[in-house]
């Protein structure tokens, strides 16, 4: 199993919140991680424009997108860009794409939503035409007419990922891409939902096995400390569980809310939970660094103990 960490922008201004971030991706190579997840926050930094200037400043570590909308710009723009970020970060761009949620792409940018699976599908006819270049791109289906010339191609293998968690959508990116990448998703989801309906979709259409990425917060701390530790999480993770998409996926676990997910404890628990996940069919992890502290100083001392023991755990469980 490959482990990753989720690097973003948190709180402070522009230029700290960079400068961090490049901080963070430094230490993430050192270290020995597998793969940095960029989230794409609709208040936030773009996460491909992140992962070309992370990509200058590493030369190994996988750089992935978690995820980038679809509805924002229309494909053959997002085959440019991410054609343009993989070749900044010398190959090492997986891009993860997914439908987003009503709250953003309605409410937010006040574009449709309606039938986001159909819309995936679509769109992921003329990305894929368009990441396989160069050539000459032409689709014609339900929600685009295409003729457009591109004169990029990937120069190395770019994986293709989908934010993927009912079963139309496992379906389409077992059918159409390289994986899915999960949020709110537990180990009982992940083995009885996501891995035998992407892995049959995968079979079917021809293709290998899939990555399924699993994203969860986790916090190393002292036992009594677990339940702080979960009520954090569902304090400023917690918003998630507003999308209706995310509350079908807990309804395929045992897991209530975030704080559930939470893999919280000593270094026993959480190695013990990260082989919950492996076991379960999950091929990657993206662990949400959770620290704990009364102020910033305690935090960032929590989150560098945490982060410090995940990369010896990552050794452990390649």
């Amino acid at each position: 199993m490959r482990i990753g960490v989720m690097i973003g922008p948190e709180k402070g201004d522009t230029a700290r919140k960079l400068s961090r971030m490049l901080a963070d991706i430094e230490w993430a190579e050192s270290a020995g991680m597998d793969t940095a997840w960029i989230p794409q926050l609709p208040t936030d930094f773009d996460a491909l424009i992140t992962v070309a200037l992370m990509g200058s400043r590493t030369s190994r570590i996988e750089l992935g997108t978690a995820v980038v909308p679809l509805q924002a710009q229309h494909p053959i723009a997002l085959a440019r860009q991410a054609l343009a970020a993989h070749t900044a970060a010398g190959g090492r761009l997986a891009l993860g794409v997914g439908p987003s949620h009503h709250w953003i792409v309605r409410d937010m940018l006040g574009l449709p939503y309606d039938r986001p699976a159909a819309y995936t599908r679509d769109y992921l006819e003329v990305l894929n035409a368009g990441l396989s270049g160069p050539g000459h791109v032409a689709v014609e289906n339900t929600s685009f007419t295409v003729r457009n010339q591109l004169d990029l191609g990937p120069v190395e293998p770019l994986p293709l990922l989908i934010a993927a968690l009912g079963p139309v959508m496992l379906r389409i990116a077992g059918e159409h891409a390289d994986g899915t990448i999960l949020w709110m998703a537990d180990e009982r989801a992940i083995a009885d939902h996501v891995v035998p309906k992407i892995t049959a979709a995968a079979a079917g259409a021809g293709r290998p096995a899939p990555r399924i990425v699993a994203g969860l917060p986790v916090c190393l701390c002292r036992p009594a400390e677990v339940d702080e530790a979960r009520a954090r999480a569902n304090r400023i993770l917690g918003e998630a569980e507003v999308s209706p998409n995310y509350q079908r996926l807990l309804e395929q676990g045992a897991a209530r809310d975030i704080g559930d997910l939470c893999i919280a404890g000593d270094e026993d628990a959480i190695a013990a939970g990260l082989r919950r996940y492996a076991a379960a069919g999950a091929t990657d992890l993206s662990v949400r660094l959770l620290p704990l502290g009364d102020d910033r100083d305690a935090l960032v001392a929590s989150k560098r103990r945490t982060r410090e023991m995940i990369a010896t755990l990552a050794k452990e469980l390649r």
